[in-house]
């Protein structure tokens, strides 16, 4: 799609949401429009800087006023704007107008509470001082370009809540605990992302295209084929410094979940040759001498940030492979996490291998359970250390200590005996005084420990073994990455792509053996019909983005409100499936209610959105009856139970609880 084409469509989505023209919005005052377009270059005159400050007294004032406050030590006073320009220099004085100008149009918005302009201000004002700093570190020609990206990469959200006919305040009220990203929450919501509003923005007020670039693709890098592919550093600067103002907690909004690093940026920008610590410290300089003017408060950390930072942007693969280990002719422990995509095969043979290999008594897989805190014995070699009948073996993670901890956190492996520490709860569950472990990582995240000992035979555990081992860890990180992957794709072909549940084809694999099996278990099945009322109108008033969104409304409210066990899934259209298992016909009723009134409540939030149109549902329902031969039959009825919805006044449920289905 060309850069023309993706404009226009964005443009048509933004008068969709917006309460008028771009170019009638007063967001940015004009002073600020003419500085943006002012540029650093050796043939800008400091007259000509002077000269658009006169032009605002206030402005001028302030400007002076800061020159010669403290903070800028000049020797003397000085009244003269052009003088004040010579002395600080043309691009400071450029600089700390325009933060001046945003900063006051800003604070003068009337805002609701879910969207705080002023923490909004603070991240922005954090990601332009730092963008600055790495452009400089990295020698790029124009820093005060990336400090002015860096200030407006989020101006759409402004925007948004400003001029929206639902405002981002609304969308933040509207957010649940989606798995989506908030860009892909914002095109539900608005139909367009806070990046593409800004760059329409931009475009309409006619803003250097660099800056555009900046505001456009500060989350995503254009394509090679791209117009803007050109600014591909001044975006990927100001995303990297975006990525590290979230991980700090100095995001433009409480609610937002951080973004992830692109690996375009690392590869665009050498990370590895900038002193992040040293900048971050600069950085914390700059907002310290701003802190007292905006009266706005930013922790001042240097090392344990810049510590924090480097782990988290560290996408370098661990070289475990030592001289000894690379010297050895591959083994079956190194080979055999490759012979399967199925992980209860490969690593059960992985350990059975290792076992072979070095005589170890006994061999765990520990996997990290993220929701429950905990490691987990998921495989394990002999099959007698633990009775199948026994709960797992499980270590909560708030209790571990010791040098178990140092091999979480430092990810190394490591060798523990129980002089040491005495207290692990491991050499009392199995029996032993002393053994490896070593982490199994991808990608330098940590997905399990590889547990080996000489429980029996009560050999010494050589360091030698952690070299010989961690390569084998290595591998079935890999393995256990493949076949994760491997499951994505095939649970791909089984979802729908547009709202990511189940499609009709898995509704007859779950459906199938149910009524293939005991006559017991299917008295307690209820089967349902939702359709989008008027859903037509939506795509034919609003356009089909607005109708795909609808859909997705509707899937997420489905995902978040349905048991573990039940099915859901899209059927077909504008058309759900539901099966429920183990319920009546009272619970089938209190799930679909359920369902019905949180379509109409975001409904009834978004009907800006959709051009005063209600998003709402009807539900139909059927109930298991020993009339019912096949599936097909009770999906029938449920269909019939949902048109019967939509005759007697749509949005509403109907329960038909023992019908013959009609013979079309």
């Amino acid at each position: 799609m060309t850069d023309e084409h993706n404009t226009e469509l964005l443009k048509k989505a933004a008068r969709l949401i917006l309460k008028d023209e771009i170019k009638h919005l007063q967001l940015v005052p004009s002073v600020a429009l003419k500085l943006l377009k002012l540029t650093n270059d050796d043939n800008a005159k400091i007259e000509s800087l002077s000269r658009i400050i006169e032009t605002e007294p206030v402005l001028a004032a302030k400007i002076l006023k800061q020159v010669n406050s403290a903070a800028y030590a000049l020797p003397n006073k000085t009244t003269s704007l052009n003088r004040a320009v010579t002395m600080l220099g043309f691009s400071t004085v450029r600089q700390l107008a325009l933060t001046l100008l945003l900063y006051n149009k800003l604070i003068q918005q009337k805002s609701a509470q879910q969207f705080d302009l002023l923490i909004f201000w603070q991240h922005c004002l954090y990601v332009a001082s730092l963008s600055r700093r790495i452009a400089v570190a990295l020698k790029h020609p124009d820093p005060d370009l990336i400090y002015t990206g860096g200030l407006l990469h989020d101006i759409g959200k402004v925007v948004l809540e400003t001029y929206g006919r639902l405002s981002y305040s609304d969308f933040i009220e509207s957010m649940d605990k989606s798995v989506h990203s908030t860009l892909e929450q914002e095109h539900r919501f608005f139909g367009i992302s806070h990046a593409e509003m800004g760059h329409v923005f931009c475009l309409e007020w006619q803003l250097p295209p660099s800056i555009l670039a900046i505001v456009a693709f500060h989350h995503n890098q254009p394509s090679e084929i791209s117009s803007y592919a050109q600014y591909k550093t001044e975006i990927a600067i100001v995303s990297f410094a975006n990525y590290i103002a979230w991980i700090q907690g100095i995001g433009s909004a409480t609610y937002d979940s951080h973004p992830t690093l692109q690996s375009s940026v690392v590869e665009t920008i050498d990370i590895n040759n900038i002193d992040l610590e040293a900048i971050l410290r600069q950085v914390d300089e700059d907002m310290q001498g701003t802190r007292e003017f905006y009266n706005i408060q930013i922790p001042g950390l240097t090392t344990l940030r810049a510590t924090l930072v480097k782990a988290t942007i560290n996408l370098s693969q661990i070289n475990f492979t030592s001289d000894s280990a690379s010297k050895q002719e591959p083994s079956t422990c190194l080979t055999a996490p490759h012979h399967s995509l199925n992980p209860n095969d490969f690593i059960p043979r992985t350990l059975e291998a290792m076992q072979d290999k070095f005589a170890f008594d006994q061999s765990i897989m520990f996997l990290i359970d993220p929701k429950r805190r905990c490691l987990t014995a998921s495989y394990w070699w002999p099959k007698s250390i633990f009775p199948s009948s026994l709960p797992p073996f499980e270590i909560d993670i708030k209790s571990i200590n010791g040098l178990l901890l140092t091999c979480l956190r430092e990810k190394k492996p490591i060798i523990i005996n129980n002089i040491s520490e005495h207290d692990n709860p491991i050499f009392q569950q199995l029996k032993t005084t002393e053994f490896i472990a070593i982490p199994v990582l991808h990608h330098n995240r940590l997905i399990g420990v590889l547990y080996a000992d000489h429980a029996h035979s009560k050999k010494p555990m050589h360091k030698s073994l952690l070299s010989d081992i961690t390569p084998i860890a290595y591998e079935l990180g890999i393995a256990m990455f493949n076949a994760k992957q491997y499951g994505l794709e095939k649970k791909h072909a089984q979802i729908d792509h547009l709202t990511q549940l189940f499609n009709k084809r898995m509704a007859t694999l779950f459906l199938t053996p149910i009524f293939q099996g005991e006559e017991s278990k299917l008295a307690n099945i209820a089967i349902g019909f939702i359709d989008i009322d008027k859903f037509k109108l939506f795509n034919d008033d609003c356009g089909h983005q607005a109708g795909d969104n609808a859909l997705k409304i509707v899937a997420d409210i489905l995902r978040s409100s349905t048991r573990p066990g039940d099915f859901i899934g899209r059927y077909g259209g504008e058309e759900f499936l539901f099966v429920l298992t183990n319920t009546d016909q009272n619970g089938a009723y209190v799930y679909a209610e359920r369902i019905r009134s949180e379509i109409e409540r975001r409904g009834k939030i978004m009907s800006r959105r959709f051009q005063g149109h209600l998003l709402t549902v009807s539900i139909g329902v059927s109930m298991y009856s020993s009339r019912f031969v096949t599936y097909k039959e009770m999906i029938e009825v449920a269909d019939q139970a949902m048109y019967r919805a939509k005759n007697e006044g749509r949005n509403r449920i109907v329960i038909l609880p023992d019908v013959v289905p009609d013979k079309k």
